[in-house]
C-alpha cells in the first residue's frame, strides 16, 4: 500500500509513539464529555474532529438539543479560554470585533485605545449566527480564515489555537439569514443534531433535573490540544484515501461528466472542501483509535463536509431532491 508522503521530518516511530499518547488522552476526552452529553455520540465526535482538525464547525439543530452545552463542555474538557456570542439582528461588526475608544492621560493628551471584542478567545461559541446580517456575518470571515482582525487600519492577531463553534437554526424558522457561501465554506464541516434516542432522553431527564448535575472538568490544556493538531497533519495518508477524496468532491461538482451532479446540481465544492476531507479523516482515525485513516473516514465524512458546500438547482429542489441524497449516491460509487 503506497502512502501520501508528509512534508514532516519526524519519523514513522515517533509518529506512532506520539499517537499511542494521543489515544490516552483522547479516551479521557470522549469519557469527560459523555458525563455531560448523553447521546450524539456523531455529532460529539464530529466536533472533536472539527477541533483536531484546527478548523470551525457549524451546529445545526432546532433549539434545545443542547448545542450551548455541548460548546461550553468543549472548552472546559479541552482548556480552552472560551467566549459567547448571541447573535441578533441588530448586532454590529463592532460588537464582535471591538472598537477604538478616545481616551484623556493626566497630562490632558488624547488617544486611543483599541478595546478587545468577544471575538479574542480561543473557542468562541457564535449562538444562533444566522440571526445576524450579512453585514455582520462578514466581520467573522476575516478571523476564520486568517486568525486576526483589522480594526481602524491596524491588525490585531487572536490567541491560538481559535475556533469557531456556530449554531444554527433551520432556516426555515422566522428570523434568520442564509450565510453566505464564502462564510459557509470557512466552516470545516456542517454537523446536523437531531432529537435524542428515547434512552438517552430518558438519562438527560434523570440526570439533569436533580441537585447534582455533572460538570465537566478539564481534561488537557490549549498547548496539548495543540501539540494533537499537529500530529494530526503528520499521519500519513494511504494513496486510496488520497484518490477517494479526489474522486468525490470532483464528482459533486457539476461539468465533471457525472450525470446526476450535471443533473441536480448547481454549483459544488472547492478544493477547500478536499482539504477539510484530509485533515477530517486523520483525526477521525486518531479519534476512533487508528494510526491512518481509511476509505471508509472518507465515507462518513462526506455528508458533514460538503452538504453546505454544494447547492441544488430549482429543478432538483422541485423534485424533492435533498443536498445528503446527492451525497449518498457519490458515497456510494466509492471503491
Amino acid at each position: 500500500m503506497s502512502v501520501h508522503a508528509t512534508t514532516e521530518t519526524t519519523s514513522e516511530s515517533e509518529i506512532i509513539a506520539q499517537a499511542e499518547t494521543a489515544l490516552s488522552d483522547i479516551a479521557d476526552i470522549r469519557s469527560e464529555i459523555g458525563n455531560v452529553i448523553f447521546g450524539q455520540e456523531d455529532v460529539i465526535q464530529n466536533a472533536i474532529v472539527s477541533i483536531l482538525s484546527g478548523g470551525h464547525a457549524l451546529l445545526v439543530g432546532v433549539p434545545g438539543l443542547a448545542k450551548t452545552k455541548l460548546v461550553d463542555t468543549l472548552g472546559t474538557v479541552l482548556g480552552l479560554d472560551s467566549g459567547r456570542i448571541q447573535f441578533t439582528p441588530d448586532l454590529m461588526p463592532a460588537d464582535i470585533l471591538g472598537s477604538e475608544v478616545l481616551e484623556e492621560d493626566e497630562d490632558g493628551k488624547r488617544h486611543f485605545r483599541f478595546v478587545k471584542g468577544p471575538i479574542f478567545t480561543q473557542l468562541l461559541m457564535a449562538d444562533e449566527i444566522n440571526r445576524a446580517s450579512p453585514r455582520t456575518q462578514s466581520a467573522l470571515l476575516q478571523s476564520m480564515q486568517e486568525y486576526h482582525v483589522t480594526v481602524a487600519g491596524k491588525h490585531y492577531d487572536l490567541p491560538a489555537p481559535f475556533h469557531v463553534l456556530a449554531t444554527q437554526n433551520p432556516l426555515e424558522q422566522e428570523g434568520t439569514y442564509p450565510l453566505p457561501e464564502a462564510q459557509l465554506d470557512r466552516f470545516l464541516m456542517q454537523i446536523d443534531i437531531s432529537y435524542p434516542q428515547i434512552e438517552a432522553e430518558r438519562q438527560i431527564l434523570l440526570d439533569t433535573t436533580g441537585m447534582n448535575a455533572a460538570v465537566a472538568k478539564p481534561v488537557i490544556s490549549s498547548t496539548r490540544l495543540q501539540e494533537l493538531q499537529t500530529l494530526v497533519r503528520r499521519m500519513p495518508v494511504p494513496e486510496s484515501v488520497v484518490e477517494a477524496i479526489l474522486e468525490l468532491v470532483r464528482a459533486a461538482r457539476p461539468g465533471t461528466g457525472t450525470e446526476t451532479t450535471d443533473r441536480h446540481v448547481a454549483w459544488g465544492p472547492g478544493p477547500r472542501a478536499s482539504q477539510s476531507l484530509m485533515l477530517c479523516a486523520r483525526a477521525r482515525a486518531l479519534y476512533q483509535g487508528r494510526y491512518a485513516p481509511s476509505v471508509d473516514d472518507v465515507r462518513a465524512l462526506a455528508e458533514p463536509i460538503l452538504q453546505h458546500r454544494m447547492a441544488l438547482t430549482f429543478a432538483a429542489r422541485a423534485e424533492g431532491m435533498t443536498v445528503p441524497t446527492v451525497i449518498a449516491g457519490l458515497v456510494g460509487t466509492l471503491e
